[in-house]
């Protein structure tokens, strides 16, 4: 089975702040965005909604990727988001990432995601 790597974007409340960031394990990132584990920009700007991704299997073509995003012009990475989540959706919350309101549920699927990629 082939590894699976992520280019995803993180905005606020507001949709005003753009985080661009790469992760082997989509759900589990997520998961440690919002629950404010990650220090730096994402915690400062309160970067919690995940609004854009996409998936690749290499992690060269992700990090590629990544960099091309954080030099791009902010209109082109709001057309980008715009045509894939036109609402700006969260999409952790649409795709059922993990139950948005149990807290208690969150901690589970983190723990039992980690305990899947360490075995895998």
């Amino acid at each position: 089975m082939r590894r699976k790597y992520y280019v995803y974007i993180l905005t606020n409340k507001k949709n005003r702040v753009l985080y661009i960031g790469v992760t082997n394990n989509l759900p589990r990132r997520i998961w440690e965005h919002k629950q404010k584990l990650v220090k730096g920009f994402t915690h400062k700007y309160n970067c919690t909604k995940l609004i854009y991704f996409e998936e690749t299997e290499s992690v060269y073509s992700a990090i590629e990727r990544e960099k091309q995003l954080k030099n791009w012009r902010r209109e082109w990475k709001i057309d980008l988001i715009s045509e894939m989540n036109p609402n700006w959706e969260d999409l952790a919350v649409k795709y059922h990432m993990f139950g948005e309101d149990d807290k208690d549920s969150k901690t589970g699927d983190a723990e039992k995601i980690d305990a899947e990629s360490s075995s895998a």
